[in-house]
């Protein structure tokens, strides 16, 4: 299967190619020339086109009419942690046009699209939102999202979050926490996430892409819900690290997700959170060795 994968240097994008790679004839996108990413080994002129900025579509388009794919993924984004998520002009042309710019061409063509949602759609007062439970996003970066979510015959939208390594910017949870030997932190108990790694999510797609090639719509897709403090103690104990972590009920933020409907369809049952992190612990001490 040909696959091309819009945002390839972005912490999921990456992490597709390196799942994708070895069974389908996968291809991604880099914003940046190919020889800026020269010290991660991953990235080469057979698997990337470089210089391709989302914003700029008569390059997408070029992109897409050369490699001809059959199916693509939308991993591009701009994340919550950067200050361009406050940036109306960015966040609206990427997260909320470009999917449905990049809609248009795939119909055209006949091919799939992935979109990547999240669940900042919901602002975290409920939890266990399902489906059928209406958004009421509370930023600008939750609202662009939401407005970029694909529906209908051929565009299957997966709403749900991730942790993992990351190539270039650190912005994320792991790359955070990783940075902070030393020093002591707040574990946030009510604080609740469902997501996944990165690792396993790409087997979800993956999984989709070749059993499911006709799923289409909105879905949740989520593990057992997890508190953000006992999941930074599971990576600390996995890895050793020299943390204090200092448990906080006073932040209250309950994004988690239902993913009964997915489950269901698609026959899934997510690892647990114990199975996950010592993945993710081994990949991060093969990336440093």
């Amino acid at each position: 299967m040909r696959i091309l994968i819009f945002g390839g240097d972005g912490m999921l994008g990456h992490r597709l190619l390196r799942q994708l790679a070895p069974s389908h004839e996968a291809r991604v996108t880099l914003r940046r020339r190919l020889p800026d990413y020269a010290r991660y080994g991953l990235f080469d002129r057979d698997n990337a086109f470089d210089s391709t900025d989302v914003r700029d579509f008569d390059r997408v388009s070029a992109v897409v009419a050369k490699f001809q794919p059959q199916v693509v993924i939308n991993a591009a984004g701009i994340v919550k942690q950067r200050p361009e998520a406050y940036d109306p002009v960015a966040s609206i042309e990427v997260n909320a046009l470009f999917p449905h710019r990049l809609a248009v061409l795939c119909r055209a063509r006949g091919v799939g699209l992935v979109q990547l949602g999240t669940d900042c759609v919901f602002s975290g007062e409920k939890g266990n939102y399902t489906e059928s439970d209406r958004p009421d996003p509370i930023d600008l970066y939750d609202l662009t999202k939401l407005l970029g979510e694909v529906d209908g015959p051929g565009m299957l939208t997966l709403r749900t979050s991730m942790i993992g390594p990351e190539l270039g910017r650190k912005t994320g949870l792991v790359e955070w926490f990783l940075a902070q030997k030393g020093k002591t932190i707040k574990g946030y108990r009510k604080a609740i996430f469902s997501g996944f790694t990165t690792a396993e999510l790409a087997r979800v797609i993956e999984m989709l892409l070749a059993r499911y090639p006709d799923a289409h719509g909105i879905y949740h897709v989520s593990s057992e819900p997890i508190s953000k403090y006992d999941l930074l103690l599971l990576i600390k104990r996995k890895l050793g690290l020299e943390v204090e972590i200092v448990p906080d009920e006073a932040f209250r933020c309950d994004r988690s997700l239902d993913s009964s409907r997915f489950r269901a369809e698609f026959g899934y049952a997510p690892p647990s959170w114990d199975e996950m992190t010592d993945e993710l612990a081994a990949s991060i001490r093969e990336a440093r060795s």
